[in-house]
This record gives C-alpha cells, structure tokens and sequence, in this order.
C-alpha cells in the first residue's frame, strides 16, 4: 500500500495521467493484482508465470493478435510511483530517433552512488548505453569528485522486432551477475538509446527505506495541495 491505494494503482494511474500510449495494460502472472487493476477502472493481461524478466513478460502480451498493430512498446515497471514524465517521453523519444531500444536516466548525487539498488548507466556520444551496474560507475579514481553519475529508471521502449530479438537472445553473464536484464542486448549488440533529463531519478519501491521516502513524499504533496 502507497498513500493508501495499492502501489499498482498508483504507477498505473500515474501513467495514464501522462497520455502517452494508445492503449495502457497491467502485465500481471497474479489474478489478485489483476482483480485489484481492473476494479480501479484499467486493463489488465494475465501472463505465464515462468517469465524471467519483465520485458518478457511484455513480449507475451505483445504477441497476442489484439495488440498486432502496435509497432511501439513502452513497459514501465510497476514499482516506479513518480516515475518522471521526461523518463517516459524520452525513451519514447530514442524510438523516433530511430534507436531500437530507449530508456532513460536522471542525475544521481555522489553520496548515493554506492547505493546497489540506485543503477548506473553510462552513455556514449551519441546517447547510447555502454554498460550499466549497480555499482559505481564510472569509478572516481582519482577521488576529484567531479565525476557525474547518471541513475537509471525503470522505464524501457522497444520497437516491435527489437522487442521480439531481446526475448531470444540467450542471457548473458553479466545479466545474472549484476541482476539487470536489460544487459542482456546490450551485450548482444543492440543499440539502446538513453534519455538524459534534469534533476534527480526518484527511486522506486525496491526496498523499506524506499517505501518509507515515498510515503513522506506522498504526505509532503498533499499538504502542499489542501486548502
């Protein structure tokens, strides 16, 4: 529960406010969270529950005939609540520039770059990927301190036939070593274009501090608003 409402609601809510899909649908292995999604008014698509990651979990629901016509896939994990409107617009944006894959990342403040649940992700010239860890990346070797750190958000775009690659592409080390999936076409040779925007990444749900930061956030926002 977040700000009283099941987080899903929230991420899903949060979502549809920012219009940025044609057509908006839970991916879920679990009938309660999908009875929870769709008596609050949204769709939501039982899949198998042998999926190893959540991009493939979106392939499943892709490849049924009633999404064929959709050449554009935005997955946004269901424990992003203040997922950043620059985040979806912009992996969004990595497509329409002609990426395969996009995602996107805020800045991350030095003192939490130690942080494993905090991903790294550092990006080339031309705003594509080059690795991401949940380490310290890049490492300030030096100890300068004027090292930028960029945090990944969970947020991911595909085109259809990049979508369809990654899901048979066998996994690679580095995937189970750091627990990131999207390592894995990376390492194959796929493109992924990243978004840099602003401002800090607000962290998801991964951990009880999380959950502890965002309830504050979500008690900070509402009286801020009342009257």
């Amino acid at each position: 529960m977040l700000g009283g409402e099941p987080l899903i609601l929230f991420v899903t809510r949060r979502i549809a406010d920012l219009q940025s899909c044609d057509r908006l649908v839970v991916a879920t292995d679990s009938e309660e969270i999908a009875t929870v999604v769709e008596n609050g008014g949204f769709e939501a698509v039982l899949t198998s529950p042998d999926h190893a990651s959540g991009t493939e979990r979106v392939a499943e629901v892709v490849g049924k005939p009633s999404f064929s016509n959709f050449n554009f896939i935005l997955n946004v994990q269901g424990d992003e609540p203040f997922v950043a409107a620059a985040a979806v617009k912009g992996a969004l944006a990595c497509l329409e520039r002609g990426d395969p894959l996009g995602t996107a990342a805020g800045s991350l403040d030095p003192q939490l770059v130690a942080d494993p649940s905090r991903v790294k992700v550092v990006v080339d010239k031309q705003g594509r990927a080059v690795y991401f860890s949940r380490a310290p990346i890049p490492f300030d070797r030096d100890g300068t301190g004027d090292v930028v750190y960029h945090q990944h958000v969970g947020v991911y775009a595909y085109t259809r036939d990049a979508l369809q690659r990654w899901v048979r592409l066998p996994p690679v080390p580095e995937e189970r070593w750091e627990r990131l999936e999207q390592l894995r076409p990376l390492l194959h040779g796929i493109p992924m274009g990243v978004t840099l925007f602003d401002g800090p990444a607000a962290p998801g749900i991964d951990t009880p501090a999380d959950l502890k930061w965002a309830e504050a956030e979500i008690t900070r926002h509402l009286r801020e608003v009342s009257p």
